[in-house]
C-alpha cells in the first residue's frame, strides 16, 4: 500500500539557466512506497528536477520540500535519509574500494553490513582496486553500493545503469525490487534504457521541455494507449474505420494495425464484431508509449 504522506512536494517550481527554461512551473508530489520512472529526452529537465529535491539546485520561483523541510535547508539528518547516484558522480580516486566503503559507512548509523557484503559478492567488486583505476561500469557499481547500503528512505538514481553490462543491469533491477519491499521507501529512477525501467516501476513521470506531460501509475498509462490488429472476415477493410481517438492507422487490404487512446478493450471488441473482423489486442511497451506521448 502506498503511504499518502508525500516524501517530497514540488509547488510551482521554475528554473532557468541563461536562456534555457529547465523547469517550467512544475507541481508534483512524490509518494512513499513507489518506484517512479522519470522519463524524458536529454534536456527535458529530469536531472534538474532531481537536484531540486535534494537541494543541490534552488528554484528561481516556487518551493520544494523534502521530508517536510525546505530542500534548500536540508540538514545532515535529512540528507542521511537520501541516497543519490548520478552518471557524473565523483569518488575519491586515491582510495582503494575497501577504504572508500569504510570511509563512507562511518557516517551512517543505518549502514547494513550484510547488504554491503551481499552486493560486493553479487556484483563481483574487487575491494583492493584503486577507485581511480576502475572501469566506468565498476565505478557505477561502487557508486550504487554507497547509495543503497545505508538503506535510505529516498533513493534517487539518475542514469544509474548506463555503464553496466546486461547481466549487472538485471541484478541491479532485482535489487531495486528487494529494496522497495519496505513500503516507506521510495525510489526515483531516471534512465534512457526504457526496457529496464519497465520491469520495475509502478509510477511514471514523463517530462518534455521542463514540463510534466504525464504523472500517473504505470498501469494507468498502459491502459490509456492500445494497439490492435484488425483482420476482416469478408474482404478488404473500408478506408475509414469507426475507431475514435486514433493515433496511428495502417491499413493493408483486409488487415489493419491501429493505435488508439482512451478506448476500452470491450469497446474495441464490440466495434470489431460490428465490422465482422477478428481483433488481436497487444500491450504497448513503455518505449512505444513514450514515443507516442512525446511526439
Amino acid at each position: 500500500m502506498i503511504n499518502e504522506n508525500p516524501i517530497a512536494q514540488i509547488h510551482n517550481v521554475s528554473k532557468k539557466f541563461r536562456k534555457i527554461q529547465a523547469l517550467d512551473s512544475i507541481n508534483l508530489d512524490i509518494s512513499r512506497g513507489q518506484i517512479i520512472g522519470l522519463l524524458g529526452a536529454n534536456g527535458a529537465g529530469k536531472s534538474t528536477l532531481l537536484r531540486h529535491i535534494i537541494g543541490l539546485y534552488l528554484p528561481d520561483k516556487g518551493q520544494c520540500t523534502t521530508f517536510q523541510t525546505d530542500a534548500a535547508k536540508l540538514s545532515p539528518k535529512e540528507l542521511s535519509r537520501i541516497g543519490y547516484v548520478h552518471q557524473e558522480g565523483e569518488l575519491l580516486d586515491w582510495m582503494t574500494v575497501k577504504q572508500l566503503i569504510n570511509y563512507v559507512s562511518a557516517y551512517y548509523k543505518t549502514w547494513n553490513k550484510d547488504l554491503q557484503d551481499r552486493y560486493i559478492k553479487d556484483f563481483d567488486i574487487s575491494l583492493t582496486d584503486r577507485v581511480g583505476s576502475l572501469s566506468p561500469g565498476q565505478r557505477q557499481k561502487v557508486s550504487i553500493l554507497l547509495a543503497i547500503a545505508f538503506e535510505p528512505e529516498l533513493l534517487i538514481l539518475d542514469e544509474p545503469a548506463s555503464a553496466l553490462d546486461p547481466i549487472a543491469r538485471s541484478c541491479f533491477l532485482d535489487l531495486l525490487l528487494q529494496i522497495i519491499q519496505d513500503e516507506n521507501r521510495t525510489i526515483i529512477i531516471s534512465s534512457h534504457i526504457l526496457s529496464d525501467v519497465e520491469k520495475v516501476i509502478d509510477h511514471t513521470l514523463i517530462m518534455r521541455k521542463g514540463q510534466i506531460l504525464h504523472d500517473c501509475s504505470f498501469d494507468s498509462l498502459r491502459e490509456k494507449y492500445t494497439r490492435f490488429t484488425l483482420t476482416s472476415l469478408n474482404g478488404p477493410l473500408p478506408a475509414e474505420l469507426p475507431f475514435e481517438n486514433t493515433i496511428t492507422s495502417q491499413i493493408n487490404g483486409s488487415k489493419a494495425v491501429i493505435t488508439v487512446q482512451d478506448s476500452s478493450k470491450e469497446q474495441l471488441q464490440a466495434k470489431a464484431k460490428n465490422l465482422n473482423c477478428e481483433i488481436e489486442i497487444k500491450p504497448l511497451s513503455l518505449e512505444e508509449i513514450y514515443k507516442i506521448v512525446v511526439s
